[in-house]
């Protein structure tokens, strides 16, 4: 018990006002509120600029991540309606019209033509918005099945080394100066993520966000992304990537010409094309770049395609990026920064189910691969949720190969995998990384079975069925399969199509990827 007389001492000395002000201050700052817990929300859509949109958000309710997804494909469409070559209605198009007079343009135009007229000179020509002049010579050529004339080419190459646009940055006009077709590709799709992150972010209860528009990938804010970067010349959605990455508060892209391209006489030609020679550049597969900017990381990704190693090595240096090439003889090529960034696996080697000498095993040299594409809607729309999986001659699954679904509670919307997999299947295991790789068609995707099982064993060679199911929200529901003789021999079945894929193939076939 405290005497009366120290008691008495204690109250005049803390009712003093200015100390007990102090006082007070000090206890009421030492009462921080918590700070509200956040959650990861992840929303995926098809036919965003031409392929797949991805956004994912840390947030601290689920209404705020329905905010961030509308003023994500709200900045989606404002600044496709400006850059946009391919709509007759953006600014850019009505602009490419107008010859010779100075043009008020946005200040979203503006700057990108500074970026190109930046990037142009930067690599010397490599970049070039007049390459629309070759790339649409390589079209006629392939729908002729002729290759160009060499004396084309070296009049397409005249037409793109010219001045295309005065820049007056009084009035912020542009004036169009030749009638050379442009076209505002190489970075434009990174430079429009860029601005989503910054809007995203400026959202209250966002405290971080990816955003991944066809591979092209930001990470913002607080939180760590695994991205891993598809092998060219496999390129499966859940193949081996060629890189793991541990990224955070960085923009990647990568470009390569595995996905698009022109095939003529049987050849095939990239879609990227070097506007020096007009010829598609051919020694670069694929090249990936992380940058502070991901603005820099898309043209860089696009010119190291075109560059030779030495050169893109020296601007990488200027422009403080990271970097993989993967050469057409399948030379690797890396930063030693970009290695510095590579998450190690922990992940022991497979098991196997050999017994004994006697017992037959999957042969490595093979495997399943489930083609598929979405149905493709006029409009963009959301990607539906879909399971994909194997069960052996039993009725027992093996493995499940795909799970897509954006909130654990939708799972039950995949019935038949819900009904036979659920019990196995723990809330938060759903894999949350990211996959960076050159552009795709969207609702286009190949998932690959390797043969093993959902503990990583190899499983014996025999007869399987692959289920792909497909529920969308307020769509349908679908449901096939595919039985397949896994037993060293060549097979592939199309599946016919329904309203929600328009088109699907299962086939056994010799291994594509050489990272085994």
């Amino acid at each position: 018990m405290v005497p009366l007389a120290s008691f008495n001492v204690f109250c005049m000395k803390w009712l003093n006002p200015s100390v007990f002000a102090a006082f007070a201050f000090l206890v009421l700052s030492s009462f921080k509120p918590s700070e509200p817990p956040v959650s990861l929300y992840v929303s995926s859509f098809e036919n965003v600029l031409g392929t797949s949109f991805d956004l994912k958000v840390k947030a601290v309710s689920e209404s705020r991540s329905d905010l961030a997804e509308q003023v994500a494909l709200s900045e989606i469409d404002r600044l496709s309606s400006i850059l946009s070559t391919y709509d007759p209605k953006s600014e850019f198009s009505r602009w490419q019209a107008t010859r010779g007079e100075p043009v008020k343009i946005s200040k979203e135009l503006y700057e990108v033509f500074e970026l190109f007229d930046t990037w142009r000179a930067n690599t010397h020509g490599a970049l070039d918005p007049a390459a629309g002049r070759i790339i649409q010579l390589w079209k006629t050529a392939e729908t002729k099945q002729e290759l160009p004339t060499a004396a084309e080419l070296a009049s397409a190459v005249a037409e793109v080394h010219q001045q295309h646009w005065i820049l007056d940055p009084r009035g912020n006009t542009a004036r169009h100066i030749t009638s050379t077709p442009l076209v505002l590709n190489s970075f434009v799709k990174s430079y429009i993520i860029n601005k989503v992150a910054e809007k995203v972010m400026g959202i209250d209860g966002i405290t971080a966000a990816v955003v991944n528009i066809g591979g092209d990938i930001v990470i913002a804010g607080d939180h760590r992304e695994t991205v891993r970067v598809i092998d060219p010349l496999a390129h499966g959605e859940n193949d081996i990537p060629l890189s793991t990455l541990d990224l955070k508060g960085k923009a990647i892209a990568t470009s390569g010409n595995y996905r698009r391209g022109f095939s003529i006489h049987g050849e095939w030609y990239s879609h990227i094309v070097d506007p020096r020679t007009g010829m598609p550049a051919g020694h670069v597969l694929s090249a990936a770049v992380i940058a502070d900017n991901a603005t820099d990381a898309g043209a860089l990704a696009t010119a190291f395609n075109i560059l030779t190693p030495g050169e893109a090595k020296q601007l990488a240096v200027e422009k403080k990026a990271e970097y993989q090439i993967i050469t057409a003889d399948g030379a690797r090529i890396e930063s030693d920064g970009w290695k510095k960034l590579v998450k190690t696996s922990k992940a022991s080697l497979p098991k196997t189910l050999v017994k004994n000498s006697s017992q037959l095993m999957w042969n490595k040299d093979y495997e399943v691969a489930v083609n598929l594409e979405l149905m493709r809607f006029e409009e963009r729309s959301r990607r539906p949720f879909v399971a994909i999986w194997v069960e052996d001659s039993k009725k027992n699954t093996v493995r499940t190969v795909a799970l897509w679904f954006n909130k654990p509670r939708w799972l039950p919307d995949l019935k038949e995998w819900f009904h036979k997999n659920s019990g196995r299947y723990q809330n938060g295991t759903k894999d949350v990384f990211s996959i960076s790789s050159a552009t795709r068609p969207p609702g286009t995707y190949t998932i690959k079975w390797d043969g093993k099982n959902d503990d990583g064993d190899y499983v014996p060679p025999g007869n399987y069925t692959v289920y792909i199911e497909v529920a969308r929200e307020h769509g349908t529901y679908q449901i096939m399969k595919q039985d397949i003789a896994c037993k060293g021999k060549v097979q592939k079945f199309d599946i016919p199509g329904n309203a929600e894929v328009s088109a699907a193939s299962v086939e056994y076939r010799k291994v594509t990827n050489s990272n085994e």
